[in-house]
């Protein structure tokens, strides 16, 4: 809740649909490595995340297809809108990511790219098991009862 006070602390793009078809078994906060274009694109909010995934290739973490929209003005300067983008983690994290997705069948999913306080841009990793159909159903028919739950109290408190 702290972070949420600060106003550097701003939301850029979320996943929403990542906690409906995987089982969120751990998270972790990673750097990403941008260009300025993209910073700035980032800035106005034009990003998606919900598509993309992420990736140990050659002893690196790597962001696969998230779009960041190019700038118009930035001309020669601009940047490609889905190119892989390096993640930054420490070795020991790296390992145990690449220990998950390799031998347990894993799938690292990117949850939330933020502007932590001091303004730099983190994404939060989730790493995953995926859902069966009869598992998201379960996961819907919960809603609809905590919402049921939250009516009926609410009619009679």
């Amino acid at each position: 809740m702290a972070e949420k006070l600060n106003p550097n602390y701003k939301i850029i793009a979320e996943n929403r649909r990542a906690r409906f078809d995987y089982f969120i078994e751990d998270d972790l906060e990673a750097g990403i490595v941008l260009t300025g274009s993209e910073v700035k694109s980032l800035r106005s909010g034009q990003s998606n995340i919900a598509d993309s995934y992420a990736s140990v290739e050659d002893g690196e973490l790597w962001l696969i297809n998230a779009y960041i929209a190019a700038l118009p003005h930035a001309g020669i300067f601009n940047h490609e809108e889905r190119r892989k983008r390096k993640l930054l983690v420490k070795k020991r994290e790296l390992a145990r990511l690449w220990a998950a997705t390799a031998r347990e069948g894993m799938t690292l999913v990117p949850l939330v790219m933020y502007f932590n306080h001091k303004g730099i841009v983190k994404l939060k990793i989730g790493i995953a098991k995926g859902k069966k159909k009869a598992d998201k159903r379960e996961t819907e028919a919960k809603r609809d009862w905590n919402r049921q739950k939250q009516r009926l109290l609410k009619q009679h408190g």
